[in-house]
């Protein structure tokens, strides 16, 4: 295009505040409340707005489920697609724009610099609150820019909100179940200028070691669950350094990791510790099936030379989402696309990049749908305190996302 699309900031700052005032942690009210947002802002740009209440019975049946992470009795798809006049009802859409407006918790709000993280708090050249990066900043700068171009497009485009993307997948799941479908998809995950081409996939584990107990003034007598633990953990570092020794392009280096985040063990400080309990992340390869992966991880926590453990071997369970690898197919022409939007847009020519964590783009990818991630604010910013992003990232983000849709859908 000759001119710079029309992205009105105090728009985007409008609705960020509002989009942010929702606390839209998983499974919440509010992430109900924000999907509605999303449908009547959608309703206001012309859009024709398909929200429904998702089948979470059916969904949860299907053999390709995702998982889920927190507990839901209720929740919405929501799907806004700008139809030309003229064009076929069931005309595919020329491009998707996705963003998921679920966050995760903010943790204490004491934590926090001065402000609520429900409440749009501007400082610096910054947006904070929580989910500004992830990925709320996101959402906003595609409505900035259906807002800017939407009604002089001539092929269809849609713009699809998600729920539960951080604890598996199960929104953008349910609206590609229900038919919502494209020839291209643009995530507005954070990319910090860079475009994320592939994803590494991830699966979490729960891992329980039994011991024996007794008094901890005769520790010699019983079985600590903690000392069976550090062979189990030895073992998983090496397991780690083993599958990240076959990084590949256009991944960087330890790709898919295998990281515990949680340790639970003991219940009285004078006591040997009879159980314990670790759960974490275990990183999956791009080809690798679940299968596969679960086998390989189950194997090396078996193997570990312990003769306590030969007897009562470490229980494996494998509960939460359920993230598969993807990537798009090399040398496919949306990524030019999406560089050259994005470079017209001021920003620097971008890598493309695979990103070691999951993301809807599998999702998407797994259909036959060329998928790509680019948005607004850094990874580094997801799920932190203070979670902030740069306010000229958001606008430019609004500007290429304007300009692809002019290349895709004129």
């Amino acid at each position: 295009m000759d001119h710079a699309p029309a992205i009105d900031v105090d728009l985007i700052r409008r609705d960020l505040a509002q989009l942010v005032s929702y606390a839209s942690t998983g499974g919440s009210e509010s992430e109900v409340g924000a999907q509605r947002w999303c449908a009547a802002t959608m309703q206001g740009l012309g859009l024709d707005v398909d929200l429904w209440d998702l089948d979470l019975d059916a969904l949860r049946a299907d053999p390709d489920y995702p998982g889920e992470e927190v507990e839901r009795d209720e929740a919405w798809g929501c799907v806004g697609t700008w139809r030309p006049e003229g064009s076929a009802p069931d005309a595919t859409p020329a491009l998707i724009l996705n963003g998921h407006v679920d966050v995760v918790p903010p943790g204490e709000h004491e934590w926090w610099t001065g402000h609520d993280p429900w409440y749009l708090y501007e400082h610096g050249g910054h947006w904070y609150g929580r989910g500004v990066c992830d990925m709320k900043g996101g959402v906003v700068a595609i409505l900035a820019a259906v807002r800017a171009v939407g009604q002089q497009l001539t092929r269809p485009f849609a713009v699809h909100t998600v729920i539960g993307e951080e604890d598996g997948g199960i929104g953008t799941f349910g609206t590609l179940r229900r038919g919502h479908t494209g020839e291209a998809c643009l995530i507005a995950e954070p990319t910090a200028g860079q475009i994320v081409a592939a994803n590494a996939g991830s699966l979490t584990f729960r891992l329980q070691l039994r011991g024996r107990a007794t008094h901890g003034s005769r520790a010699g007598h019983g079985i600590s669950a903690i000392d069976l633990y550090e062979g189990v953990r030895e073992a998983l570092r090496r397991l780690d350094a083993e599958r990240n020794a076959l990084s590949r392009p256009p991944f960087g280096p330890r790709p898919w990791p295998i990281s515990v985040g949680r340790l639970q063990a003991g219940d009285w400080a004078s006591t040997v510790p009879d159980l314990l309990v670790a759960e974490g992340r275990f990183g999956v390869m791009p080809g690798e099936s679940f299968d596969e992966a679960t086998a390989a991880f189950e194997a090396a926590v078996a193997a570990v030379d312990d003769p306590w453990l030969r007897e009562h071997p470490v229980e494996v369970e494998w509960p939460g989402g359920r993230f598969a690898a993807g990537r798009l197919p090399e040398g496919h022409p949306f990524g030019d696309q999406v560089g050259q939007a994005w470079v017209a847009a001021g920003g620097a020519r971008p890598d493309v990049v695979g990103a070691p964590y999951g993301s809807d783009l599998r999702q998407y990818a797994a259909q036959g749908i060329p998928t790509l991630q680019l948005g607004p604010g850094a990874i580094e910013q997801a799920h932190a305190v203070d979670e902030r992003v740069p306010i000229e990232d958001v606008v430019r983000c609004a500007d290429a996302y304007a300009r692809l849709l002019l290349a895709r859908c004129s």
